[in-house]
């Protein structure tokens, strides 16, 4: 059995998650709860049970809302390169999007998704460079939009800096997913059109122990 704890803090309000995963042969068993808001006095206010076949698919139920919501994962090939599909269906939000990820080689990458019953389509380019530098632009056909993100790695850190051209948002990020130093991310956005330049701070991290 394996639990994890997260804390996450955003501006003034913080919330704590955890996590109970049980392995039980080719699936997994979890229940996970957040803690609402941690400043203000504990409050629950989740409770979800998932069955996950990692790369199969994923099955969630909101106890609380007496809701689901599944994801199924499938790869084929097209023209000898590996074209990676994900459905998710969220049943109370009426929201069934799908995902495809075309693998060109290994430092080029096409992926597309697609939300049901919209217009909304974006298709996403991403380009490795000497493995440890990732370009990403994102043109949003729907909405006639872009944007663009580029990100560094440095051993078990990385920094990465978003532009979201119809928000006119502006993102730095810094993560570490460590064995030995554990997983936290720190990220700060700001608007570059509003008149206020005040970053909306996030902070994230999580610690991982075996029972």
């Amino acid at each position: 059995m394996k639990t994890s704890l997260k804390g996450r803090y955003k501006n003034d309000e913080s919330t704590a998650f955890i996590t109970v995963a049980v392995n039980a042969g080719d699936v997994k068993l979890l229940a996970s709860m957040s803690d609402a808001n941690i400043i203000r006095g504990p409050r629950l206010n989740n409770l979800t049970f998932t069955i996950e076949k990692p790369g199969s698919f994923i099955i969630d139920y909101d106890v609380p809302n007496k809701d689901f919501r599944f994801q199924f994962m499938n790869s084929i090939r097209v023209g000898e390169k590996p074209l990676k599909l994900t459905y998710n269906h969220d049943h109370g939000g009426h929201r069934t999007v799908m995902d495809g990820a075309l693998v060109l080689d290994p430092a080029n990458k096409v992926s597309a998704s697609y939300i049901f019953g919209t217009r909304n389509v974006k298709v996403k380019y991403s380009y490795v460079h000497g493995g440890d530098s990732t370009y990403e632009p994102c043109y949003d056909l729907g909405n006639n939009v872009w944007d663009f993100s580029v990100s560094k790695r440095l051993c078990d850190d990385v920094f990465k800096g978003t532009y979201q051209s119809w928000t006119r948002d502006f993102a730095l990020e810094w993560s570490r997913n460590s064995k030995f130093n554990g997983k936290f991310k720190i990220s700060a956005t700001v608007n570059l059109a509003g008149e206020s330049k005040v970053p909306k701070i996030f902070a994230e991290s999580t610690w991982d122990l075996d029972m």
